[in-house]
């Protein structure tokens, strides 16, 4: 028979000294688009879908601390955590929206420098203190990977006008170019490039921007990055290069026209 522990509720004081924990588990509960938007760092999404699964995996003695829009939706989430035998259940009150105003109070303490309110709220809406332009959510992505993968230049703009570190890599290697290839976000390649940001970039396995465009076919951002002067000689940890990559005939007949980069 299985074990069953009430689960606490907590504020947005005792979620941080949980966070500081390293073996705590931290769920999301919200819908896919919101948790994309902004999450808590670290967060997993939960939902019907995978909740089963979560259950398994998890050791019963992490602590497990769950969130949702404003609170309510987590103490079921939380409770079934306890009903099945979880020593430590936590559900955040006030949810995400808690946790949004309290990272912007924390802010206000130190105001950031020159910060408009729009990039402000969009910090907080994304899950970043709202005073921090180089801090680093899961995985190691930052506001100015976020901004370059959406598209939304304006924002990327002012990040790196507020002083956020362009030469910053997430945590496998990539810098916000790679994310705004992947985004195929040609307005963000050409504010990043101009920003001086290092387009020969490789990640932890040898790839560039350049392969990577290649080997996904986007062939406007493989023209595009030649144009800015990408290196086609550049090799993957693998040994391919970009040409090597290449799945579209558009994208293997721009590389193999333009030939090897001329040097200036």
């Amino acid at each position: 028979m299985m074990t069953k522990s009430p689960f606490q509720r907590v504020n947005v004081d005792v979620a941080l000294e949980l966070l500081a924990r390293p073996n705590v588990v931290v769920l999301d509960s919200r819908d896919a688009a919101s948790y994309e938007r902004g999450r808590i760092k670290s967060a997993v999404r939960l939902s019907s879908a995978n909740l089963e699964a979560l259950i398994g995996r998890t050791p019963k003695d992490s602590p497990v601390l769950i969130y949702c829009y404003k609170g309510n939706g987590s103490k079921v989430h939380a409770q079934t955590f306890s009903d099945f035998g979880f020593h430590e259940v936590y559900s955040l009150d006030g949810g995400f929206e808690a946790w949004v105003k309290a990272q912007a109070a924390i802010c206000s303490a130190v105001p950031p420098p020159e910060l408009s309110a729009t990039l402000r709220t969009w910090l907080g809406e994304h899950g970043y203190p709202q005073c921090d332009v180089n801090a680093v959510a899961d995985h190691g992505i930052t506001p100015l990977m976020r901004a370059s993968q959406l598209g939304q230049v304006t924002v990327a703009a002012e990040l790196l006008r507020a002083g956020a570190l362009i030469e910053t890599r997430n945590a496998d290697g990539n810098n916000a170019l790679w994310f705004a290839c992947v985004g195929a976000r040609r307005e963000s390649l050409s504010l990043l490039i101009a920003a001086r940001i290092d387009i020969n970039n490789q990640n932890d396995n040898g790839a560039t921007c350049l392969m990577y465009a290649a080997s996904t076919g986007k062939a406007p951002i493989v023209e595009q990055l030649i144009a800015a002067g990408a290196d086609l000689k550049r090799e993957s940890l693998d040994g391919f290069t970009a040409l090597d990559s290449a799945s579209t005939a558009e994208c293997l007949k721009l590389l193999r026209e333009v030939g090897h980069p001329v040097a200036s």
